[in-house]
């Protein structure tokens, strides 16, 4: 039985390194009654080109479909599309959640980079423990500090289509020729070139995983209350609070109120707009609960069947009789 891991998903294939050779391989149809969800990044167990079982993972993100990577580089464009720090927020806190490393880096500095907006990006991340580094793929400047970023790691790239990912990996690797396109001068804004995942190796174990984007992110899947776990800066305050669930907006014995002016500005304003969207996710499930009794159940990383209220239920009373039958045979004797 090989092992190795899948770097490619493509229709009903999955494909996967092994010693430096590629294998294409089908799931075993056990896997698939069982529902187990493949991502790309995946270690599995494979032989005569079928998965016959997924290994554990240490980490994943469910969209992008992508598991065990050691860190998410965040890139943003300094400008065209102008930086978005609210965007940026969401891309931190979504790796914050699954409890993944994050680097920022800012790219296309040949377009100009303010002092001011400089050391602003400085003094809101790297205070908060972020790994920072500038660059331009097109001037080639920072590229070493980002193949250093990169290096000994597997990477997976967020940022807004249009940001430059994609060319600063031809920068990093011009052999590996990944797609790239302009800029809409209407929109301020990039398309995706990328249309699946895929793992793209740069080294001797150092690769990135190439994927569609991260778009559309809401934190409409978690608690109100849980929204400021996202926010070391805000965290760090509301253990203070009065009251044990506040939320941080206009309530009384908020010591994270109390504390505002040492907050910045676009990342309080950043957990407000997330913790608007989980309200919204709380009003959803509590007149719209969409929780429901089903056959199966999720265990150890496998689908099994339930036992039904019925047959759980006669399964009991057979267990009582034999005890009562017991116990008569003991008073008889």
């Amino acid at each position: 039985m090989a092992q190795g891991q899948i770097f490619k998903i493509h229709s009903d294939f999955y494909y996967i390194q092994n010693n430096g050779q590629t294998f294409e391989c089908k799931i075993r149809e056990v896997l698939k009654k069982q529902k187990i969800r493949i991502y790309v990044g995946d270690f599995v167990e494979f032989d005569n080109g079928a998965i016959t079982k997924i290994l554990p993972k240490k980490n994943f993100i469910p969209r992008p479909s992508v598991a065990n990577i050691d860190q998410i580089v965040v890139v943003s464009a300094l400008k065209h599309p102008d930086l978005d720090f609210h965007q940026l927020n969401r891309y931190i806190s979504l790796a914050k959640y699954y409890k993944i490393p994050v680097a920022l880096c800012f790219n296309k500095e040949d377009l100009g980079l303010d002092k001011s907006e400089q050391d602003k990006i400085i003094s809101i991340y790297k205070n908060l423990g972020y790994k920072i580094i500038f660059t331009s793929a097109l001037e080639k400047k920072g590229i070493e500090e980002f193949r250093q970023l990169l290096e000994n790691k597997l990477s997976a790239l967020c940022g807004n289509s249009g940001v430059g990912k994609s060319s600063l990996i031809n920068a990093l690797n011009p052999n590996v020729k990944l797609r790239t396109k302009e800029v809409s001068e209407k929109l301020n804004r990039g398309t995706h070139t990328t249309r699946h995942c895929e793992i793209i190796s740069l080294g001797p174990n150092t690769a990135i995983v190439d994927t569609p984007g991260f778009s559309n992110i809401k934190f409409d899947f978690l608690l109100p209350k849980d929204v400021d776990k996202l926010f070391d800066e805000i965290s760090k305050f509301s253990k203070d609070c009065k009251f044990s669930d506040c939320l941080h907006k206009n309530e009384t014995g908020c010591a994270v109120l109390a504390n505002i002016d040492k907050i910045d500005k676009t990342r309080y304003e950043s957990y407000i707009e997330f913790v608007n969207e989980a309200l919204e996710y709380k009003e959803r499930i509590k007149y719209n609960g969409t929780k429901t009794e089903t056959s199966h159940k999720f265990h150890n990383n496998k689908i099994q069947a339930k036992i039904s209220d019925k047959k759980r239920q006669a399964s009991r009373n057979t267990q009582k009789q034999m005890i009562y039958k017991e116990i008569d045979k003991n008073e008889d004797e």
